[in-house]
């Protein structure tokens, strides 16, 4: 079995063979649902190259030592895979090595400080509050719109300076760029229009925000940035646009996912949610059980700068590879069944949601709050909460991983 005609036509333009089994698989839109079962193949397999210049590693031993390996770069314009767009130079520190990704995100590490984010608990609960009381008044909840995505939009949008207002605009750009995080696999991880089309208007828009904040600055991030210098080190206006699109995404695309994610388990395991219900202090593990048994994010790639080998599998400089994070995260080896939601694991090692490393996500901390603000507010306000039938669809993205429909009907809501 090799990969769709469609895929395969793809392989065909790029000089590649068809894709194999395991990977079409993956990649097979009719998998969104439960891609599970082809992540545990490929995890089986790991380290596994499907084809030249494409090393898949997806056991968590694996994975957690290469992502913590320096010889790793992040940089995608190292890929000759990389769908990178073309358009203003722009220095996203994501896609940076240290010593330069260590200084850009120095820059920004004081707005996601344990004491800033901790502050900022009471404000993000009266959010939430509201989220929950307008969905009491429709009388159901689609999560994915009437909180997934409110909640953790507005927060960015506060630190940033962005207007809230134009939550729809940064909302419809942000969903076509995810797609160009996908992995280079057959027809996924393109540059479309629409991303290309949403990328430039991003740019068009924080470049005025840029200007704004230059004449007449506030207490905002924008702000921030501008100003800050270190070691005589300053940021110039691409890399401040760059940051604040990589944030306002980061800040909120997969926190959307994390939330759908996090409602679906605890509805498809009303014993989970009844233990929730009668002790919301579990949230926090909840979390972080959510994190790993169906994590938002499910993949990220480095390019070897370095020969080396995992495992019996070699690779070379400039080679791409691919971490199985949604694999790693259920690798039997460290987390026994698992296949099983349990808020109650003591899993031997950290699961990899978060990736591992220098490019540890920045922005943990706050999401982590979101969500287990949002999961107790849930567990506690709605009165026998359950997925309508039918109720929930899941987004076209294979890396950012989440439902796009998720409607949850309710008996009412709780007042005391």
């Amino acid at each position: 079995m090799v990969g769709t005609a469609a895929e395969n036509a793809e392989s065909a333009r790029s000089g590649r063979p068809p894709l194999p089994a395991e990977i079409a698989d993956l990649t097979d839109p009719g998998n969104r649902e439960n891609p599970y079962p082809s992540l545990e193949k490929l995890r089986r397999r790991s380290p596994y190259a499907p084809f030249d210049g494409l090393l898949v590693v997806g056991r968590h031993d694996q994975c957690s030592a290469l992502l913590r390996d320096q010889t790793m770069s992040a940089a995608r314009d190292r890929a000759p895979l990389s769908p990178t767009p073309r358009g203003p130079r722009t220095r996203n520190f994501l896609h940076l090595d240290p010593p330069d990704h260590t200084r850009y995100r120095r820059l920004v590490t004081g707005a996601f400080t344990r004491r800033k984010v901790d502050g900022m608990a009471p404000w993000i609960r009266g959010i939430a509050t509201d989220l929950f009381r307008a969905a009491a008044e429709a009388g159901s909840l689609e999560v994915i719109n009437d909180l997934a995505y409110p909640l953790p939009l507005r927060v960015i949008c506060e630190l940033l300076g962005v207007p809230y207002e134009d939550r729809r605009l940064l909302q419809d750009w942000s969903s076509e760029l995810a797609a160009v995080l996908d992995p280079p696999l057959g027809s996924t991880g393109r540059m479309t229009r629409e991303a290309a089309r949403a990328r430039a208007g991003f740019v068009h828009y924080f470049r005025r925000l840029i200007e704004e904040r230059r004449s007449t600055p506030r207490q905002d991030l924008i702000s921030h940035l501008l100003q800050i210098e270190e070691d005589g080190h300053q940021l110039d206006e691409d890399d401040v646009l760059a940051t604040c699109v990589l944030l306002l995404n980061a800040g909120h695309e997969t926190t959307v996912n994390l939330i759908g994610n996090a409602v679906l388990a605890l509805l498809r395991h009303p014993g989970q949610l009844d233990r929730l219900r009668a002790d919301p202090t579990l949230a926090p593990a909840v979390v972080e059980e959510v994190l790993r048994y169906d994590a938002p994010v499910q993949m990220t790639t480095r390019v070897a700068r370095e020969h080396g080998a995992i495992g019996d599998a070699r690779f070379r400089p400039g080679d791409t590879v691919l971490f199985l994070l949604g694999a790693a995260n259920r690798d039997p080896d460290v987390y026994p069944d698992p296949d099983r939601f349990d808020i109650d694991r003591s899993p031997a090692a950290a699961h990899l949601a978060f990736s591992a490393g220098a490019h540890f996500c920045l922005g943990a901390g706050l999401a982590r709050l979101e969500i287990a603000i949002a999961l107790e507010l849930f567990s506690t306000f709605l009165v026998r909460p359950r997925l309508r039938p039918g109720g929930v669809t899941y987004k076209r993205n294979l890396n950012l991983r989440g439902p796009s429909h998720l409607l949850v009907d309710f008996d009412g809501v709780r007042t005391g």
